[in-house]
């Protein structure tokens, strides 16, 4: 079936309500129309393939002079653009008459958009209908390298300028269709360049799928789990939680040396800004893992599995960076662990970490004692020493929160000034 054109595009319901006006290019209005793009910035002329019709409120027209508008036409005809439509009234009171010289020359398509529509409805519509109209492969999505997959979940990760027509499109040329009520969640797999750990896992679900593709430092992937709760694997989904199921079939199929950090659990409907959230959540958490020393000891044999919610008071904590947190975590270890970490410089010891597996565990003896593998009786006389040095009450609901801040806090500025030794056995194994 013929490619969606220009005309076409005019006709659609928020197209036409917008009020256009043809300025220039009357002879290129049977021209195919790839996608429908809005794009506020000037120089972004090189990120076009050709066959785009570009959006823009005009703007950034407004303060520049008359070449810089020459040029910007000029750009965007050599780059084959389908047209370029101009909201005018608001930003840019009219169209500027070189803008106009320069498409009539050039035969660009100009349109004046004379009422405002929220560009988000005209690039729905007009990209639903390519979409819809059949255009598969290159023709529906810019044409980034043969691995459309990688640059897919590489746009998602980095929450790329996308929308959720543009996403669906790319997603079925890849393969990947999430079933309706899907759970989708971003894993990312460090220490290896195969993605065999992932389709193992996926086999262990049973009835999910995944678009997953080998990157530099990592596997990244995107699972969709069944909505139904039909994964075969562990009950964790059949008890209402996919990411403890993904978490488990990951420690099952991935080999030892590896560390994997699973996202948080998204339905596939709720639009592609959520499945980027995933995915970066995913990143965020496998870096975290790799640069800061764990909570407590991991299994001596095979994989390192975490996930968001485990990591995630360390990554609200680091936001923004590590680095740029630093002072703000120093002062929040010494306010509130100042005596203890004073007593652990001059009295070897392990008080710290003693106190975050404790609060960690909900303050019970029983599961403390047995992750540090001491006697309990020993354990009593770690929490009377901390309590001692402190000054106050462990299991004080007021203070919980701030002594499991600050003892996570501490942790991960060790971790960053060590540069992650306690990871080394992971990091080693990239």
């Amino acid at each position: 079936m013929a490619a969606l054109t220009l005309r076409e595009v005019l006709d659609l319901d928020p197209v036409r309500a917008s009020e256009p006006a043809l300025l220039a290019g009357e002879g290129a209005l049977d021209r195919p129309v790839r996608w429908v793009h809005s794009s506020e910035v000037y120089e972004g002329a090189n990120f076009l393939d050709g066959g785009e019709l570009l959006l823009t409120n005009g703007f950034g027209l407004t303060d520049a002079d008359e070449e810089v508008r020459r040029r910007y036409v000029r750009e965007l005809a050599a780059r084959g653009a389908a047209g370029l439509a101009v909201e005018v009234g608001r930003s840019l009171p009219q169209m500027p008459p070189e803008v106009v010289d320069e498409a009539r020359r050039l035969g660009l398509p100009l349109l004046a958009l004379h009422r405002v529509v929220p560009f988000v409805r005209i690039t729905e519509a007009a990209n639903r209908a390519i979409v819809a109209r059949g255009l598969s492969g290159r023709s529906v999505v810019r044409p980034w390298a043969d691995d459309h997959t990688a640059a897919l979940l590489a746009d998602l990760a980095d929450r790329a300028a996308l929308n959720q027509p543009e996403v669906e499109a790319r997603s079925a040329l890849a393969g990947f269709h999430p079933g309706p009520g899907a759970r989708l969640i971003g894993v990312s797999v460090h220490g290896t360049r195969e993605v065999g750990a992932v389709d193992r896992a996926v086999r262990l679900l049973g009835g999910a799928r995944a678009l997953r593709a080998p990157f530099p430092g990592d596997v990244l992937a995107l699972l969709a789990l069944p909505g139904d709760g039909s994964t075969g694997f562990g009950g964790g989904l059949g008890s209402g939680d996919p990411v403890r199921a993904v978490q488990e079939a990951f420690r099952t199929a991935a080999d030892a040396g590896l560390t994997v950090a699973v996202g948080h659990a998204v339905d596939a409907g709720s639009g592609w800004l959520r499945w980027s959230d995933t995915l970066r959540a995913a990143r965020t958490t496998l870096e975290l893992a790799l640069t800061v020393p764990a909570a407590e000891p991991p299994a001596p044999e095979g994989p390192l599995v975490t996930s968001a919610r485990a990591l995630a008071l360390e990554r609200e904590l680091t936001r923004g960076g590590i680095d740029t947190n630093r002072d703000r975590l120093d002062r929040l270890v010494q306010h509130t662990l100042g005596p203890l970490l004073a007593w652990e410089a001059a009295h070897p010891s392990d008080l710290v970490r003693t106190l975050e597996v404790h609060l960690r565990h909900g303050c019970s003896p029983t599961r403390t004692a047995a992750l540090l593998h001491i006697g309990r009786q020993s354990l009593y006389q770690r929490l009377e020493r901390i309590e001692s040095l402190l000054g106050l009450e462990i299991d004080d609901p007021d203070l919980l929160g701030e002594l499991l801040a600050a003892v996570c806090a501490h942790r991960v500025v060790r971790g960053r000034s060590a540069g992650g030794a306690a990871m080394g056995r992971r990091s080693a194994a990239a």
